[in-house]
C-alpha cells in the first residue's frame, strides 16, 4: 500500500513542543541508576555519528571486549561491519561477540545491555544478528530477553518514525522508507514503512504487526512515562517494541521509561539508528569539529579522499566536489576486475600517482568508476565477488601509501570500515566528535599505519549536496 508523501514542515508543525530542559533534567538522574555496560554492535563505522569521547573496537576478541568493559565510559563500539558480511559470516561473528560479551561480564562481575545498531533506512541483516545474539547470549546465561526495541530514528540523517511509518526526508518532503532506493537494496530490499509491517516481513510472518507494542508521539510528548514503562513491563516472547520519534527528546523520555523497566527486571535487545546510543550513552551535544582540532600537527602533504559508495547523494555530493580546485581526481576503472593483469596495472597507476600528489601538498580524490558492474541475470554471486575484490583493490590503496596524508576521507559505509580495519589497521579508534552532522571522526590509535591521523568516515547516505566539497575545503585550507 502506497503512503502519501507528507511536507516536514507541516508534520512538525502539528507536534507539540517537549519542555527540554525538564527531559535533560530527568533522564540524566535516570542515566545515574543505570549500572550496565552498553556495548553497542555496529554493522558499518558510521553508527558513531552521534557521539565523542568513546572507543570502537575493529575485532571482537575476549581481550578486546575486556578491555572495553574495564573502560570508565558506560559505553563502547565493537565495529562488526557485518552489512558487508554473508548470511553465514554474520551468524559466526554474532555467536563469537555474544559468547566473549557474555564472558567478560562474568569476568568484570557487570550487567549489560547490546545495541544492534543498522542503518537508519533500515537495510542490514535483520532480524538474524539480533536472533542470533538472543540464542546465544541465553544459552551461555541466565538472562531471558523479553523483547526487542526498534527505534531507527536518526535526526542528523532526516530518517523519522510517525504514526509507526518510517520516513526518509528529502528536501522538504517525508517520503515512507519503503518508497526510497534504500528498499530497493539488491541484498537488504523490503517493501513496508510500517515498522510493524516491516518487522513482520522481515521476520516471514513470525511476529506480527497487529501484536507489536507501538510507543507513540502522543503518549511520548504527553510524558506519559508510567504508561510507557507499563507498556514496556507486558511485553514478553521476544516480541517488538516499535518507537515513534521526531526529536531526541522523544528517545530520551523512551529512555527514562526503559530504564525504569530494565531496573525492574525487564530484558530488551535493541535494533536502532545512531540517536539511541547518543541518549543511552550519555553524550553530551558537542559543537562540530574545525580544522584545528583535526589536524595533529603541521604537514605540507595533502589529503586523501576515497570515494567508493554509489548511492544517489554521493553522486550528487560528488559531482558538487568536482567543482573544486582544491582536488586532484582519479578515476579508478575498477572494471577492469575481469582483466586481472590489466586490473594489476590500473591498481599501480592509482597508487603511485596517488604517493606522487600528497607528497606535492595536493589533495587527491580517488574514486571508483561510477558505473555499476553489472554482470546480468543470476549472476549475483559472481558480482559479489569481484565486488569484494574491487573492495580490497581500493583498500590497498591506503595500505601502500607511502606518505603520511594531512588526513583521509572515506566515501560510504563498507570503504570507510575496510579502510579503518585493513588499510589504516586501526584496532581501537576514539570518536573525536563530528565534522558535519551525522558524519563522524575517528581518531586513529597507536597501533594504526598512521597514528592519531584525524580520520573522517562519511557515510554514503549522509550530509546535504555541498557537503563532501565543503569539509574537503574547510581542510585544505592552510
Amino acid at each position: 500500500m502506497k503512503t502519501n508523501n507528507r511536507s516536514a514542515a507541516e508534520v512538525f508543525s502539528r507536534i507539540p513542543s517537549p519542555d527540554t530542559s525538564l527531559i535533560n533534567e530527568m533522564i540524566n538522574k535516570e542515566l545515574q541508576s543505570f549500572n550496565r555496560k552498553i556495548i553497542v554492535l555496529d554493522d558499518d563505522p558510521t553508527g558513531v555519528q552521534t557521539v565523542h569521547g568513546v572507543s570502537v573496537y575493529t575485532d571482537w576478541s575476549l581481550e578486546s571486549i575486556n578491555k572495553g568493559f574495564q573502560e570508565e565510559h558506560s559505553m563502547f563500539f565493537i565495529l562488526t561491519n557485518s552489512r558487508g558480511f554473508t548470511a553465514a559470516e554474520t551468524t559466526k561473528a554474532h555467536q563469537e561477540i555474544a559468547a566473549n560479551i557474555v564472558e567478560a561480564a562474568k569476568k568484570n562481575n557487570r550487567e549489560f545491555i547490546i545495541i544492534s545498531r543498522g542503518d537508519s533506512t533500515l537495510r542490514g541483516h535483520y532480524p538474524l544478528e539480533t536472533e542470533v545474539l538472543k540464542d546465544t547470549v541465553q544459552a551461555m546465561s541466565d538472562t531471558h530477553f523479553d523483547g526487542e526495541i526498534l527505534l531507527p530514528f536518526f535526526k542528523e540523517g532526516g530518517r523519522f518514525t510517525i504514526d509507526d511509518i518510517h520516513y526518509v526526508q528529502y528536501d522538504t518532503e517525508l517520503i515512507p522508507a519503503g518508497e526510497t532506493e534504500f528498499s530497493k537494496d539488491r541484498t537488504f530490499g523490503y517493501t513496508k514503512s510500517h515498522l510493524g509491517e516491516w518487522a513482520e516481513e522481515k521476520s516471514n510472518g513470525k511476529y506480527q504487526a497487529e501484536h507489536m507494542t507501538y510507543i507513540s508521539l502522543e503518549s511520548l510528548r504527553a510524558m506519559n512515562i508510567e504508561s510507557i514503562e507499563q507498556q514496556l513491563m507486558h511485553v514478553e516472547n521476544f516480541n517488538k517494541v516499535i518507537v515513534n520519534a521526531v526529536d531526541y527528546a522523544d528517545v530520551q523520555i523512551f529512555a527514562i521509561a526503559l530504564i525504569r523497566a530494565i531496573n525492574k527486571g525487564k530484558h530488551f535487545l535493541f535494533r536502532s539508528a545512531a540517536a539511541l546510543t547518543k541518549v543511552m550513552g550519555g553524550i553530551s551535544d558537542k559543537s562540530l569539529l574545525t580544522r584545528e582540532e583535526m589536524m595533529s600537527a603541521d604537514t605540507n602533504h595533502g589529503g586523501l579522499v576515497i570515494i567508493g559508495s554509489h548511492v544517489k547523494k554521493t553522486t550528487e555530493q560528488f559531482g558538487e566536489l568536482q567543482k573544486s580546485a582544491a582536488v586532484e581526481f582519479i578515476e579508478f576503472n575498477v572494471h577492469l576486475v575481469l582483466e586481472p593483469d590489466q586490473f594489476e596495472a590500473e591498481l599501480n597507476r592509482v597508487v603511485d600517482t596517488t604517493n606522487e600528489l600528497i607528497l606535492q601538498g595536493k589533495n587527491v580524490a580517488v574514486y571508483t568508476r561510477r558505473e555499476r558492474l553489472d554482470l546480468g541475470e543470476n549472476r549475483k554471486e559472481e558480482e559479489l565477488k569481484l565486488s569484494v575484490k574491487i573492495s580490497d583493490a581500493v583498500t590497498s590503496i591506503v595500505k601502500r601509501l607511502e606518505v603520511r596524508p594531512a588526513y583521509i576521507i572515506a566515501k560510504g559505509g563498507i570503504t570507510s570500515s575496510d579502510i579503518g580495519t585493513n588499510g589504516l589497521e586501526v584496532k581501537r579508534a576514539t570518536v573525536a566528535g563530528q565534522i558535519r552532522p551525522g558524519i563522524p571522526v575517528w581518531t586513529t590509535g597507536s597501533e594504526s599505519k598512521f597514528p592519531g591521523l584525524s580520520y573522517v568516515i562519511f557515510p554514503g547516505n549522509v550530509g546535504a549536496k555541498t557537503d563532501l566539497r565543503e569539509v574537503v575545503e574547510m581542510l585544505s585550507t592552510k
